[in-house]
């Protein structure tokens, strides 16, 4: 699990396209609209336009720094990827968005609960992370004394 993400997000780096033109990026860009228009009528007020520019990026970096820091054991590297797949997960699996007749709808909604399950895993590892105690580093000092046993009298 640890390698997936790192793996993941440089594939990403290697394959992404930074225009708009590629239908992948329309798409993504089409949710983002439809969660800015959402949050602006929530709000109360006009959300700025995210450009798809600025989540790929960040969401190469949550993935690669996370996934490279999480490679280590670090908590930190789990809370990242947690926060990506808090981040990503609802907006690019929609499943919501589609009639459960339709075989979208499947393929969308199981590809959402496989990044439950990787949130639900994350946060089993940082539960084990601060349930394990930390190692403390030895005292040296003056050997302690041994206290002679006190004699039996069999008698």
């Amino acid at each position: 699990m640890q390698f997936d993400f790192l793996d993941s997000s440089l594939k990403i780096l290697r394959f992404v396209n930074w225009g708009v033109e590629e239908p992948e990026a329309r798409a993504v860009q089409h949710k983002l609209d439809q969660i800015t228009a959402r949050l602006s009528l929530l709000l109360g007020y006009t959300v700025p336009q995210i450009e798809i520019k600025h989540v790929t990026g960040i969401t190469i970096a949550l993935r690669g720094l996370g996934g490279l820091v999480f490679i280590y054991g670090s908590s930190t590297g789990a809370y990242l990827l947690m926060l990506y797949l808090a981040f990503i997960s609802p907006m690019i699996y929609d499943f919501y968005n589609y009639h459960i007749e339709e075989p979208e709808f499947f393929q969308v909604f199981a590809m959402f609960t496989q990044n439950l399950a990787l949130f639900g895993a994350l946060l089993f590892f940082i539960g084990l992370n601060n349930r394990m105690p930390k190692r403390q580093p030895k005292k040296k000092g003056a050997p302690r004394s041994k206290k002679a046993a006190p004699a039996r009298n069999h008698g």
